[in-house]
């Protein structure tokens, strides 16, 4: 995310929620693309403003990337960018520091 996403090296907030099979619907062949029951989706909240680009080759990354280092299939990896405004942040002490 730092190096295809821009993000601030230590801009790092994570929530890991791990769902049973039960609890996860993804759909087996959505858009001609073949899942199976190890497939993720990976949901990730960032500010507005990067181009299409930008999130393709970080899609491609990512994918990539997971692909090479614990095995998991690029078909399996569902990315979903969720994008806020600078100012719906608060990073503490009631202050929106990223607000113009």
């Amino acid at each position: 995310m730092i190096s295809v996403l821009n993000v601030p090296k230590d801009d790092r907030f994570q929530v890991i929620i791990e769902h049973g099979r039960s609890e996860l619907v993804i759909v087996s062949d959505y858009l001609g693309i073949h899942r199976t029951a190890d497939a993720i989706i990976i949901q990730i909240t960032l500010n507005e403003g990067r181009t299409t680009e930008i999130k393709k080759k970080f899609y491609q990354a990512l994918a990539d990337g997971l692909h090479r280092q614990v095995g998991l299939r690029r078909e399996d990896v569902v990315i979903n960018l969720v994008e806020f405004k600078k100012e719906n942040w608060s990073f503490g002490n009631g202050e929106a520091q990223y607000a113009p």
